[in-house]
């Protein structure tokens, strides 16, 4: 399976997963306009309202600090960002938090892949 096909997997079974938790999606892979921008995996919105941006991430082991160790503040910096134009595209400003949904191991078929939910995993104010 290519990286791509892994990331779309991945995607799939956190958005199952936040599902099965009552979020409801709002929007998959919303990217902003031209280079240098950034994207969010999921936009889903919980049962109270809470806007919740959702960051993927994927990793076969947990080597080098594994599916969490690759959320850098640059990665972190461009999720605010696209954030922030998507809450300025709905003209809209509901409470919001910045969750992560990590999904490490074996993704096959036959086997339970390991998922964990970070809830408010950063914050917009600590990446500026």
């Amino acid at each position: 399976m290519c990286t791509k096909d892994l990331g779309d997997r991945a995607e799939a079974l956190a958005l199952e997963h936040l599902q099965r938790q009552g979020l409801v999606l709002v929007r998959r892979n919303f990217r902003t306009p031209g280079r240098g921008g950034g994207e969010i995996d999921l936009i889903m919105r919980e049962p109270d309202g809470t806007l919740v941006f959702v960051e993927v991430r994927q990793r076969a082991s947990r080597n080098r600090g594994g599916a969490a160790g690759s959320i850098t503040a640059h990665k972190q910096r461009r999720i605010v960002f696209a954030a922030r134009h998507f809450l300025h595209l709905i003209r809209s400003e509901p409470p919001c938090r910045f969750d992560v949904v990590l999904v490490e191991g074996d993704m096959g078929a036959d086997s339970a892949t390991p998922i964990r939910w970070l809830r408010a995993a950063f914050d917009a104010s600590a990446t500026f």
